[in-house]
């Protein structure tokens, strides 16, 4: 696929470097030569220096014959205008535009193809914010991703000593509760003086404490699964309920505007070095929401407002240090659990396996939005995990058992990758692509076996312990009228 993306910032460099691993055509503009010549070096792509809504720029890059625009410049108004551009002069069959304001969300007036042209907007602050509010939901998570209209999810937990699911084998889990519909589909396991390291699940597999452990399960079990990876069984569950925030900043904000949404659920405080940005803030929040001037990295400012009693620290500032030192500095004081937003990857891969639990990047929490309008054949949802080198796809099957390699075909016939795996099938939702043959059934959440059939419309969600595995999981769903 030939792809422009518009803006090489934090974002426009995320998105470049997971689509070019995917061998898509790629084209960055930005009005940086510097930054242009920086990702040139790194990645196998063509920079074109200029600004995206100057239609000479746009035809420099190759706009004419591109199958996908992806404007995620700094400013709102850029990214709209290079839209409009690209279909009114290019007719770019696909134009999405990364959008901070909430204003645009919800009206086609505006960005329908009268308007600005836009087939999707995200913001990837507010996709930030969303997967957060998920974490709050599940504490004991380190990552929470929703398929088939979230009646199923991918959770991935940290296996404690003492926790049920912790020793036995797999096979052995299984026949304890095989009414449940999960599936493990990956561990990564902590080595001495080296990364993770992927380990294939099978019956015969062990999870030992520190793993992290994916699992694959219907919605309902989710809080089930995690617990049994998280604790002993006599031990309660503990809720978040004291939040501090620090960082007033736009995540921030959005995040404690929709945390106070439930009024009396969370007790809330927001820590803002700025005192204007305090200001602002105390304007625009409920007033038992607590903000508070100061420095996120004060010893005595965390002290005095009892660390020790924090369910969850969420370091969510712009300087990725910053967070970094906060996050540490918290957890050491006694904060229960910590998360630290960091937008540089090296960054990212550094803080894992240290005291901060959750190293969170704004851009990979927004790529799956993306990923899934790149992505062939009817991919539903696709999710970037392990900070970008896995990756969990829902994708639809579709034809008859003539026209496609998988519809009627058993689990144990189809030639699937080697490490992919099939973790669940949700069967019964509407068909989105045509009307629905008879009377609905209620969708159900399916652990395929090696003798499950696959049917038409079956929504399959598979992990892939490597992207580059994709595009042969894509093929092998697509359907052909001379399959045959």
């Amino acid at each position: 696929m030939k792809i422009i993306i518009l803006g090489a910032g934090r974002v426009g460099q995320s998105v470049a470097d997971s689509l070019v691993s995917e061998r898509n055509d790629i084209t960055v503009i930005d009005t940086d030569a510097a930054r242009l010549r920086d990702l040139e070096s790194r990645f196998d792509l063509r920079g074109v220096v200029g600004n995206g809504i100057e239609p000479a720029v746009l035809a420099e890059a190759g706009a004419e014959d591109t199958d996908l625009l992806i404007a995620c410049a700094a400013q709102d108004e850029t990214n709209l205008v290079c839209c409009k551009i690209a279909q009114l002069m290019f007719n770019i069959p696909k134009r999405i535009a990364r959008v901070r304001s909430g204003g645009f969300q919800g009206d086609d007036r505006l960005v329908g193809p009268e308007g600005f042209a836009v087939d999707r907007i995200i913001c990837p602050e507010e996709s930030l914010t969303r997967y957060i509010g998920k974490l709050i939901d599940y504490p004991e998570a380190m990552q929470v991703r929703e398929f088939a209209g979230g009646r199923a999810c991918l959770v991935s937990g940290r296996a404690r000593p003492g926790a049920p699911m912790v020793g036995p084998t797999i096979g052995e889990l299984r026949e304890r509760a095989p009414e449940m519909a999960m599936r493990m589909v990956a561990i990564y396991r902590r080595f001495a003086d080296e990364p993770d390291r992927f380990i294939a699940c099978d019956g015969a597999t062990r999870i030992e404490p520190g793993d992290e452990v994916f699992v694959l399960a219907a919605h309902e079990h989710i809080a089930q699964v995690l617990a049994a990876l998280h604790r002993p069984v006599s031990q309660q569950a503990q809720l978040v309920r004291r939040i501090m925030i620090a960082g007033g900043g736009g995540v921030g904000l959005r995040l404690a505007r929709q945390l106070a949404q439930t009024p009396g659920r969370f007790h809330i405080k927001i820590i803002e070095d700025h005192p204007d940005r305090c200001v602002e803030l105390a304007s625009a929040l409920p007033s038992d929401v607590l903000v508070l001037q100061g420095d996120t990295t004060d010893e005595d400012l965390l002290g005095d407002e009892g660390i020790e009693e924090v369910d969850l620290f969420l370091a969510l500032t712009d300087d990725d240090e910053d967070n970094i030192m906060s996050c540490l500095l918290a957890k050491r004081m006694g904060a229960s659990r910590v998360l630290a937003l960091i937008n540089r990857r090296s960054y990212a891969d550094l803080m894992h396996g240290t005291q901060i639990d959750i190293a969170l990047s704004p851009a990979q929490a927004m790529l799956g939005e993306l990923l899934a309008y790149v992505r062939q054949g009817d991919v539903q949802a696709v999710h970037s995990l392990r900070r970008g080198v896995a990756e969990a796809l829902e994708i639809v099957a579709r034809g008859d058992r003539k026209s496609s390699k998988v519809v009627g075909r058993k689990v144990s016939d189809l030639q699937l990758p080697r490490d992919v795996h099939i973790g669940l099938i949700v069967r019964g939702l509407p068909d989105a692509s045509g009307p629905a043959p008879g009377p609905l059934r209620e969708p159900e959440v399916i652990i395929p076996r090696s003798a499950t059939v696959i049917e038409s419309n079956d929504h399959v969600v598979f992990f892939l312990p490597n992207k580059r595995l994709v595009r042969d999981v894509e093929k092998l769903f697509r359907v052909s009228a001379t399959f045959f």
